[in-house]
């Protein structure tokens, strides 16, 4: 994955992530370039599900901490 796409938040992978899915369904695009955003969609992709998979280990640490379990302090940034 490229460094600044390891960067981005959720909300600006998912908006790219999109838009290139709507430029690739319009159909006007040539194929080396169809496949150039196909591979970047897919890395798009990884930094979407790998911030939600943070989000949702941050969330069951929250919960678990709530019914009296401790847990060492949550580290972000986890490369995908």
């Amino acid at each position: 994955m490229e460094a600044k796409e390891a960067k981005l938040s959720f909300e600006a992978a998912l908006t790219k992530l999109e838009t290139i899915v709507e430029s690739m369904e319009s159909g006007d695009v040539p194929l080396a370039d169809l496949l150039a955003k196909f591979e970047e969609g897919n890395r798009l992709l990884k930094v979407c599900e790998g911030r939600l998979k943070d989000a949702e280990l941050k969330i069951e640490q929250l919960k678990k901490a709530k019914d009296g379990a401790a847990f060492a302090p949550f580290e972000a940034g986890r490369e995908g």
